[in-house]
């Protein structure tokens, strides 16, 4: 199956219609996982989007969407409290639940953190939790209002700045944030829980990783996030934290026993994420593979560009075919390695290139291998590996040059 994202919506604990976005793998999908957002953000924000991507180029699906009256969702914010985001997340479920299948992870960023780990119980076909730069009680929000507390509980409601926008906060959130109790809920969890924190994070203390790590029973694992900022707002943060996140769950989803029996896919399937300009879903065979482009070039740097990957397939090639070689030769072959490097250049100026390709003009792409070989091995046996070099497949194909057939998928 190849998909795009998804634009949803669903009903939220107001009834208002919440905005969503479903981040489906390009090949087979082997579990679901529901993201939470932190506070006043929306499903959009960077740290989401590479762990949505990063958990789509395992096989994992994600849904993310925007708490009442946040980001694209309907309602009013100031109406909303800490118990409604969580009853948002159960309905998320119950939503995924009914349409495609309930998660198995849930992952939760700062005060979505918390909401995780509340709501966590009530799923019960969720396997493993996710906490990032959460707070280990709820109303550690409260400490960001900077001097409008006072106000709220005075007046009833009260204006608050938060990174640059207004927002109304009523006395009833005030209230409802005090009344959780989150770290009797992550110790009565009974869930794998990865906890992940900066130690520099400003907004939210390292103590409180440390509170919500302590509270936990096993399994239970932590991750320090380095020098990274309470939103993740760099991108190598973000794409680490989803890279370190894909990995760690894979040990609690569910064993797709039958899938390494079943027919290998035919073809290569490339399809657009959706996530920056040309991000791109990669899948074949069981395996799934991000494709990108450099950031210079306007693209996200989240995976090897496409010539990338050509010089990829001549460089494993190569180390296939010499292993091969040295394999039946009976070599005391250690270690094989090679380094492909990709230009274009003017075909008169190419040394290497062939009367005919010069002939022709214009630019031509030239491929350098820089071949490493480890072992005990003479000069004649060296020079005869680096001839077995030039009969790798996929040198042959580029070289002789391949027909390509162009047609449409009729749906």
């Amino acid at each position: 199956m190849a998909s795009r994202p998804q634009k949803l919506e669903f009903d939220g604990a107001h009834g208002a219609k919440l905005a969503a976005r479903l981040d489906l793998p390009a090949g087979k999908i082997r579990a679901f996982a529901l993201f939470a957002h932190c506070f006043t953000c929306s499903k959009d924000i960077p740290a989401a989007r590479h762990i949505a991507g990063a958990l789509s180029a395992e096989g994992i699906a994600v849904l993310r969407f925007d708490f009442t009256g946040l980001g694209g969702s309907g309602g009013d914010f100031s109406s909303t409290g800490f118990s409604s985001n969580v009853e948002d997340l159960k309905l998320a479920a119950d939503f995924l639940r009914k349409n495609y299948e309930a998660p198995q992870l849930i992952i939760g960023h700062s005060l979505g953190g918390a909401a995780v780990l509340s709501v966590a119980g009530d799923i019960p076909e969720a396997r493993a939790v996710v906490t990032i730069g959460a707070p280990s009680d709820a109303d550690h929000v409260i400490h960001n209002f900077k001097g409008a507390e006072d106000e709220i509980r005075e007046n009833g409601l009260g204006e608050v700045d938060l990174a640059g926008r207004t927002f109304t906060i009523r006395k009833e959130f005030l209230e409802d944030l005090e009344a959780q109790s989150v770290q009797s809920k992550t110790a009565s969890l009974g869930k794998p829980l990865l906890v992940m924190h900066a130690p520099l994070d400003e907004t939210v203390g390292i103590d409180n990783a440390t509170s919500i790590f302590v509270a936990a029973k096993h399994p239970k694992s932590f991750v320090s996030l380095d020098k990274a900022d309470h939103l993740l707002t760099r991108s190598e943060d973000a794409a680490y934290a989803a890279r370190v996140i894909a990995g760690w769950a894979s040990a609690y989803l569910d064993k797709d026993e039958g899938s390494q029996n079943e027919p290998v896919p035919e073809g290569v399937d490339v399809v657009e994420t959706g996530q920056g300009k040309f991000q791109a879903m990669v899948a074949t065979g069981h395996h799934r593979l991000i494709a990108d482009e450099p950031t210079s070039y306007g693209g996200l740097d989240s995976g090897p560009s496409p010539y990338g990957y050509l010089s990829a397939a001549l460089g494993a090639c190569t180390v296939m075919t010499l292993r091969m070689y040295a394999d039946r030769k009976g070599l005391q072959l250690d270690r094989i390695g090679t380094r492909v490097l990709h230009d274009k250049v003017h075909a008169a100026d190419c040394q290497e290139c062939s009367e005919e390709q010069k002939a022709k003009g214009g630019k031509i792409d030239r491929f350098e291998r820089v071949i490493s070989l480890e072992g005990d091995l003479d000069a004649q046996t060296r020079a005869r590996m680096l001839e077995i070099a030039d009969k790798c497949p996929v040198h042959r194909t580029l070289e002789a040059g391949a027909a390509v057939v162009t047609r449409e998928e009729m749906k």
